[in-house]
């Protein structure tokens, strides 16, 4: 008898680590939602090792026992030529690292059994510990099917379990058929029986021949054969060129207004946490220089990224409905033909959606794109797509620029996005045209049929992002923000004679201790302050690096502060909000419209306006366009091979967003706005 075995070498069933079961199917079956269900919240994303295909990992219990789980890359076929095809081969056949399953669980679509079962039967005829999962059972119940598990199983030769992730039919009963096959292994003489009940042609032709047979032995009802007439009249709307384009930014605008709107909710319950946290360290620890880190540079720094949490998590949970829905193939499908007039593939349209939410996850999609240029044309453009480390500052930039009118706010936020995309698509034509020269391939793409998006889905994916940008809040947000809070405390900036005259004057008016004379008391004492505040930011570390870079973006109207606020974002553009409140010392305040308020507030050295208009449209302009992400400049390195492809990338960027955000603030200030 002869077992399968992990990927150390130990048998199925060892102790040295959790069974492993690989989850392996067609795009478009259920297979994330399935996972999802397993896992929920023990999992963890990543990608698989030597590869920079991503992955789902995670632990489900299955009576007494721990099962790991992979959700593989979906694939249309194990023998295609593919990156996806690939890696899902090499991985369920020991060749990538140390993730060969113990048991295979492969998904098949209950609404179409037929295209699933010529997926499942050849990966049956490898020799493999199988278990057959049919999902979108609560869908194809509603299309008036049924599946019989115990005809298919009889089929297939091994076990078949009908399952729904949305609602968890079947998938307690699946899991502990996949825990049990796990143990068991493979035997000879089971791989041969398998082997018998297959067809034994593998031609197309026999294997549609023998999976049609299969499917009516096994499928009950009276589901309609013929494709359902609303749906191809909602089909040729959505793809169509203009009417599809004009859905798509109809269905974005909706999102964006929604994000103004639903998110002010859950930021009182920030404002709370982060506003009591800092008045408790102000009163409990003593004046000094311990405490003024805390309250301004811990909590105030990060405070004023994690206060644009609710925005991104929105943001996640909308897109996961979209995508979830059907609704995003079909903008895939509809905006081909135009992709390829700048150039870009058809195939390029999933990574640049991708990098709306990070470039680091689309750029790692390109893999899937077949020919070298386009894909490295989609890797120069992607970060021009504007990715969720932008929204902290497009919501401070934009709320100071239309304050009170959310609909003009989120117009604003479609217009920022469509800049990014506008000039990712003329980036590509350029590149297309002189570096990159060569025609770009039509896309394939299989509509995957309308579905009720699943909330419990969309939530695991919105936990699993916020989860990383909290992450990100806590380390290098963090770092950057004690790091800024000292470079502006130090050194320490001596009072003038005048403004040590004021506090002078203000300490005698106290002793007083009249009514009169307390107030004017305070009122120097703010004053004083104030001044003391404008003369430290001056001779800060920070002050005179800002000093010094200054005039390469004097030109934009950016001042001191501006200025090192624009540096420190070319590390992670969140920080920019972070560094702003740390140099404005708005301490623990989280409140998105009081940390807003107190930025808008600000002052330059000279006493005018930090943010005139012309300043806050051009700093939006640059960081619609700029290149600031030292991580996505370390990836496109690694995934070109070249420092050649990301210095490019950068200074073709930086280039375009300096000149595009001088070329607004000169037309806004030569017609006169302030």
């Amino acid at each position: 008898m002869t077992l399968s075995s992990g990927a150390d070498g130990t048998p199925a069933g060892s102790t040295a680590r959790p069974l492993r079961a690989a989850l392996l199917g067609q795009p478009n079956t259920g297979k994330t939602t399935l996972f999802n269900r397993l896992c929920g919240v023990r999992a963890r994303t990543g990608n698989l090792p030597g590869t920079t295909v991503e992955s789902r990992v995670g632990l489900t219990r299955v009576g007494t026992q721990d099962m790991e789980v992979m959700d593989l890359p979906g694939t249309y076929g194990l023998h295609l030529e593919l990156p996806e095809s690939r890696v899902c081969r090499e991985c369920i056949e020991g060749r990538i690292g140390d993730c060969a399953p113990d048991v295979v669980v492969l998904v098949a679509d209950a609404t179409n059994l037929a295209k699933s079962l010529r997926f499942v039967v050849p990966a049956l005829r490898r020799r493999l510990p199988c278990v057959v999962a049919v999902t979108l059972a609560d869908e194809a119940r509603r299309k008036g099917l049924s599946v019989d598990a115990a005809r298919l199983q009889a089929r297939l030769g091994c076990p078949v379990h009908v399952t729904s992730g949305r609602t968890g039919e079947g998938v307690e009963a699946m899991a502990a058929a996949a825990m049990r096959v796990a143990h068991q292994g493979i035997t000879d003489g089971v791989f041969e029986n398998r082997l018998a009940l297959l067809p034994s042609n593998e031609s197309d032709a026999a294997l549609a021949a023998w999976c049609g047979d299969a499917v009516a032995d096994s499928i009950g009802g009276t589901h309609a054969i013929r494709a359902d007439a609303l749906s191809d009249r909602v089909d040729a709307a959505l793809t169509h060129p203009v009417s599809g384009g004009a859905v798509f930014v109809m269905v974005m605008a909706l999102l964006f207004t929604a994000i103004f709107w639903l998110a002010k909710f859950p930021m009182d319950g920030i404002d709370w946490i982060f506003t009591n946290l800092g008045g408790w360290l102000q009163a409990e620890l003593p004046e000094g220089a311990l405490r003024n880190l805390l309250v301004d540079g811990v909590v105030g720094g990060v405070a004023g990224t994690v206060v644009f949490l609710p925005q991104i998590a929105l943001l996640f949970f909308l897109l996961s409905l979209l995508e979830d829905s059907g609704y995003l193939a079909r903008a895939a499908f509809a905006a081909d033909r135009f992709m390829r007039r700048f150039g870009l593939p058809g195939q390029a349209f999933v990574p640049l959606l991708s990098s709306h939410a990070c470039a680091l996850p689309g750029i790692l999609s390109t893999r899937l794109i077949p020919d070298p240029r386009d894909r490295l044309a989609t890797i120069l453009v992607a970060p021009f797509m504007s990715c969720t480390a932008r929204l902290p500052v497009y919501v401070l930039l934009i709320s100071l620029l239309f304050a009170g009118k959310p609909w003009f706010a989120a117009m604003a936020f479609i217009g920022c996005y469509a800049t990014g995309a506008v000039a990712g698509l003329l980036s590509a034509l350029l590149a297309r045209r002189t570096i990159l020269r060569g025609p770009a391939r039509p896309m394939m793409l299989e509509l995957p049929p309308y579905r009720r998006p699943s909330i419990r889905t969309a939530l695991w994916m919105t936990g699993d992002r916020a989860r990383l940008f909290l992450q990100n809040a806590g380390t290098m947000i963090l770092a950057i923000c004690v790091a800024m809070w000292w470079l502006s405390a130090y050194p320490k900036a001596t009072p003038t004679p005048e403004v040590a005259g004021m506090y002078a004057q203000a300490e005698q008016l106290r002793a007083t201790q009249s009514v009169d004379g307390v107030a004017k008391a305070a009122v120097l004492q703010v004053q004083a302050d104030a001044y003391l505040a404008r003369d430290q930011q001056l001779q800060s570390f920070a002050g005179r690096i800002g000093r010094f870079a200054q005039p390469v973006f004097a030109p934009l109207g950016f001042d001191h502060q501006l200025t090192v606020a624009t540096l420190t974002s070319f590390l992670a553009r969140e920080v920019f909000v972070s560094t702003l409140t740390v140099l404005n010392g708005t301490g623990g305040d989280a409140d998105e419209r009081r940390v807003i308020e107190r930025i808008a507030q600000g002052r330059r050295a000279d006493g005018s306006k930090l943010f005139d208009t012309p300043t806050a449209a051009a700093l939006l302009v640059f960081f619609t366009l700029a290149m600031q992400c030292l991580p996505t400049l370390a990836l496109v390195r690694r995934e070109t091979g070249s420092w050649k492809w990301p210095l490019l990338q950068l200074c073709w960027m930086s280039g375009l967003a300096w000149s595009m955000a001088f070329v607004v603030r000169t037309v806004l200030v030569q017609m006169g706005v302030t």
